[in-house]
């Protein structure tokens, strides 16, 4: 692949052919998509796409963590090939495939799972599927109807994963009565609360509320068949918790008989610099989901359990395409990189990123936040730092804009922060471009 040092500005944006797209999209497409540029893109190769007028961009968001190993990575581009030329797709779940039941020795085995026998995994088409797929395998287990969320939580956009949502209210708003069952506990923070609210933000503040009200005015712990977080919160902020809290939370599903679910959608793959987040901190989960970056770009989902936990009767769960032939080539040929180099590279980078990122939070009054792990970071933006921490989500808006402006793609998360994960391949000099176009920003140059 070409190596690029610098975006490069051809037209203003949207430009002629990106606007003609544009007219077109917003006749056809439906009005529930959000987009947040004006970008239609063109081609990619590595950390850089280019949009139908020519500009070319840094990517510092990968299609929201999902091009894990960058824009059509030549053995990415040539395991789809090889696998298409064969066959694209005969039901994985009536038939048998070669491709798919080696893809899955390798993901269970490098899958660390609570248990004693073989890991198992159900392949499906993406996150929301995996996590509904998650929760029924964990009602089958336990015989109980009751699943603990967390405030900041997203998993998707069907109608069981928006009634485990609790990142945004728009993400329910209209869609009526939520799937019954489904609670919600208070997730840590380590920096400062932004409104100064009354709600848990401490370890031993959420871990009072699970148990002193959940458990004791809500639901017994004995009618609840899991416990479900994501690793690392995404949608909610890039929120990182302590390991003292993820402990706990596992001490208390193993005390009650309760499962743990970690969501890896986001977290998952290596962006951490292990192949799932939860790895950090020195727990093993009862089911892993994991899809986005799984595949390359690919739409493949997964969750995986010990055999002790999946071993429900067949036909209890199914799907037409999961698993598909392509999709599991490219799975494949992800993992080979993410092993050979790409989550030492997260490591790497993500170090980097996050040491210079951290010393914006004392020389910008809009920033009064960093944290991360890997290529997994997360930058808030606030106002009246001096005086108290107040969320700035319009600030936001308008720094992702100009970073826009000067051709580099980042995206916000939570109300008022923005994320960094950057596909797993870039380098370090691209990242400090990245961040060089960053702080001009910050600084109003």
């Amino acid at each position: 692949m070409a190596h690029y040092t610098h975006p490069e500005i051809k037209t203003t944006l949207p430009g002629p052919k990106a606007s003609a797209v544009i007219a077109l999209d917003a006749q056809v497409m439906t009005s529930s998509a959000a987009r947040d540029y004006p970008f239609v893109i063109s081609h990619g190769e590595g950390s850089w796409v280019w949009d139908v007028d020519g500009n070319r961009f840094l990517d510092m968001m990968a299609g929201i963590a999902v091009s894990s190993t960058g824009h059509s990575h030549p053995d990415i581009v040539q395991a789809i090939k090889d696998q298409s030329e064969k066959f694209v797709n005969m039901c994985g779940h009536v038939f048998y495939n070669q491709g798919q039941a080696e893809y899955a020795a390798r993901l269970t085995k490098a899958t660390q799972i609570k248990g004693n026998g073989k890991n198992k995994v159900f392949f499906c088409n993406s996150g929301a599927e995996a996590w509904e797929g998650a929760m029924k395998l964990a009602k089958y287990k336990t015989n109980r109807a009751n699943i603990i969320c967390f405030y900041g939580a997203f998993h998707g956009r069907t109608w069981a994963s928006i009634s485990t949502n609790a990142s945004k209210v728009n993400h329910r708003k209209g869609f009526g009565v939520m799937v019954p069952g489904i609670y919600h506990a208070f997730y840590p923070k380590s920096f400062k609360c932004p409104h100064n609210a009354e709600v848990p933000m401490s370890v031993e503040g959420c871990l009072a509320y699970l148990k002193d009200y959940l458990f004791a005015k809500m639901v017994a712990p004995q009618d609840v068949a899991a416990i479900a977080l994501e690793s690392i919160q995404g949608e909610g902020g890039y929120i990182v918790p302590s390991t003292e809290f993820i402990q706990a939370i596992r001490q208390i599903c193993d005390e009650h008989g309760i499962l743990l679910i970690a969501d890896e959608v986001q977290s998952g793959m290596g962006r951490t610099g292990k192949l799932f987040a939860i790895e950090h901190f020195g727990v093993k989960p009862d089911i892993i989901t994991s899809a986005k970056g799984i595949a390359s770009g690919l739409p493949l989902g997964a969750f995986i359990a010990n055999e002790e936990v999946m071993n429900w009767g067949v036909g209890a769960h199914g799907t037409t395409f999961g698993g598909n032939a392509v999709a599991i080539a490219a799975a494949n040929k992800t993992l080979d990189l993410l092993e050979s180099e790409l989550m030492a590279n997260a490591t790497k980078v993500g170090t980097k990123m996050l040491e210079r990122l951290k010393t914006f939070v004392t020389k910008y009054e809009a920033i009064g936040d960093v944290r991360g792990i890997g290529l997994m970071i997360g930058m808030e933006i606030v106002k009246n730092k001096s005086s108290g921490v107040l969320p700035d989500p319009k600030t936001r808006y308008v720094k992702q804009q100009e970073c826009l402006n000067r051709r580099v793609l980042m995206l916000g998360c939570g109300s008022h922060a923005i994320r960094f994960c950057t596909p797993l391949i870039i380098t370090e000099a691209e990242a400090m471009v990245g961040l060089d176009i960053l702080e001009e920003v910050m600084k109003g140059l």
